[in-house]
């Protein structure tokens, strides 16, 4: 039987089951349930602290689950081996990016990384889609936090993976940055992209998410049907477990 990282490997949809993790004696993740699909935007809404960042720090492989599985299609991480991670855009707290390099000079150097066929010309069109192809050779330390923002995602987005995840994306941004990058998320839908995006900024997630959950104290929660906005679910949905 041929090795997983020798075949063509894809997947369109990301199925966490029953997952727990731990740190020593404290539990960042309890028994935590869900499927996300190719073509639409699931949003992990709760506080800071709720597990969130742990949630998507386990789908992007960095961590594994103390227990349960996750999937991508029909295979794990093991599984799929090293052809998974080029299928995994994350873009964290940590922008991960260069300050005393150019916009431009950033985006080539993880085009190599991820060994796309032509790191300039890749480099130059995520400029594009980022809106900030004038600003290519300027040095990412004096751009505000939206631009910053900006050239990380594309940075993400770079090898064009099936797998999208977002960590507090609109922080810090203007509510032109904010319609910009909601515009772009749309876009990855558009294209099939499988997209979980975990946020506490409830006036960004509605109407841009197709469906929502609560992630509170490491746990999953009900939430309401889409009759009022994600706020007022949420605050349902928190007051009902109190």
């Amino acid at each position: 039987m041929p090795n997983a990282t020798t075949v063509p490997f894809d997947f369109d949809h990301l199925t966490v089951s029953d997952v727990s993790r731990f740190f020593g004696r404290r539990r960042a993740l309890s028994h935590v349930s869900l499927v996300c699909k190719a073509g639409e935007i699931v949003g992990l809404l709760g506080p800071n602290g709720a597990g969130k960042s742990t949630l998507l720090a386990v789908a992007a492989t960095i961590l594994q689950p103390s227990s349960g599985t996750v999937r991508y299609g029909a295979h794990t991480a093991r599984e799929a081996g090293a052809a998974l991670r080029g299928h995994v855009g994350l873009l964290a707290h940590d922008l991960q990016l260069y300050p005393e390099l150019t916009a431009r000079e950033n985006l080539q150097f993880f085009a190599g990384l991820y060994g796309v066929s032509d790191p300039r010309v890749c480099a130059d069109r995520a400029l594009e889609r980022a809106g900030l192809a004038p600003r290519g050779d300027d040095l990412v330390l004096g751009f505000s936090r939206g631009m910053r923002q900006r050239v990380a995602l594309e940075r993400a987005l770079l090898h064009e993976p099936r797998l999208v995840l977002l960590d507090e994306p609109f922080t810090g941004l203007d509510e032109a940055s904010r319609r910009a990058l909601s515009n772009r998320l749309r876009e990855l839908r558009t294209e099939g992209r499988i997209i979980l995006l975990a946020t506490h900024d409830f006036e960004a997630a509605d109407g841009l998410v197709d469906r929502a959950m609560i992630l509170q104290d490491g746990r999953l929660l009900p939430f309401g049907e889409h009759s009022s906005s994600l706020r007022d679910r949420y605050r349902r949905g928190m007051l009902g477990r109190g």
